[in-house]
């Protein structure tokens, strides 16, 4: 039978259980391999064809989910620089996550160099997570596995961006109507093997972490605001742009009248405006979108 991508998971290792667990709510996963060559042929070979000989290999994992209630455990890893330990392997049962231990089954260290926060309004909320191999893989059929629960969905539109208007004050404002947000940190990595270094595998070594914000809202909603906390317009955007300085920001869970009182802070930190775009189509609603880049490092939570 045709294996179907459902039964084709990564799966990460918990320390705390040390076991293996599923990427949650899962809905696709990417596994590349890949091999840089040099050209073998000499003049002792005949013929024209070129004889490519493997001088180093790499790996690769990109996995997208719903589940989004471990954003923080995420930031922390990234920003840490925690290398993971990454399995795939085919699975079965009801939930799909009895591994099997196929032949193809493989295991190897990584780190989470890209990940991307999607909160976008009456959508769910989704991640995209990229890591890359630092090391080998290998096959290990008896790994230590426990399944876990299927979580559950965030609606995007009870998380929110706040805004300060400088860099000292809480952020307190909404981005007001606003549409979309999301979240994108990325750990820039560096081969740093050596002549020291056994095998063909490339070891991967962080080097900078940088971080990006983006938010869409309409220019001017119709929405009745009863909240009592208020909202960032596109004008104010507009000053704190022109400005160019620093600002506070936290992205945070909410609730209440309009989706605005804040809850629980996911993060926060620092930023500057470096894009802002306003959109007017005839016959259609003008809105914008703003580009905040991460200045300083981020906090998980408050």
């Amino acid at each position: 039978m045709i294996l179907k991508g459902q039964n084709f998971r990564i799966l990460l290792f918990d320390s705390t259980a040390n076991k293996f667990k599923c990427v949650g709510m899962a809905t696709s996963c990417t596994i590349t391999q890949n091999s840089n060559t040099d050209e073998g042929g000499t003049k002792d070979d005949v013929g024209l064809a070129a004889k490519p000989v493997v001088t180093s290999q790499g790996w690769s994992v990109s996995v997208e989910s719903l589940n989004v209630q471990d954003t923080a455990a995420m930031l922390t890893a990234i920003k840490n620089m925690t290398k993971f330990t990454l399995l795939w392997d085919e699975t079965s049962t009801s939930n799909n996550q009895s591994l099997l231990g196929e032949a193809y089954q493989r295991i190897g260290e990584a780190y989470l160099n890209d990940a991307t926060f999607q909160f976008d309004d009456r959508t769910n909320s989704s991640k995209s997570l990229q890591f890359t191999g630092s090391g080998p893989i290998e096959h290990d059929s008896t790994a230590p596995y426990e399944a876990i629960s299927t979580g559950a969905y965030t609606k995007g539109q009870f998380v929110r961006l706040f805004l300060s208007s400088d860099n000292t004050a809480t952020p307190n404002a909404v981005i007001a109507a606003a549409r979309t947000l999301s979240l994108h940190v990325s750990l820039s990595l560096e081969v740093a093997t050596t002549k020291d270094t056994p095998g063909t595998w490339d070891v991967q070594e962080p080097t900078a972490l940088n971080y990006d914000i983006s938010t869409g809202a309409l220019v001017r909603g119709a929405d009745t605001i009863t909240s009592s906390v208020g909202g960032k317009s596109f004008a104010d955007l507009e000053d704190i742009k022109e400005a160019g300085t620093p600002v506070k920001w936290q992205i945070a869970n909410v609730s209440g009248d309009n989706q605005r009182t804040k809850g629980t802070i996911i993060c926060s930190g620092s930023c500057l405006i470096t894009q802002l775009q306003a959109n007017a189509a005839v016959r259609q609603n003008a809105d914008y979108s703003a580009t905040l880049t991460g200045y300083g490092a981020y906090t998980v939570g408050a």
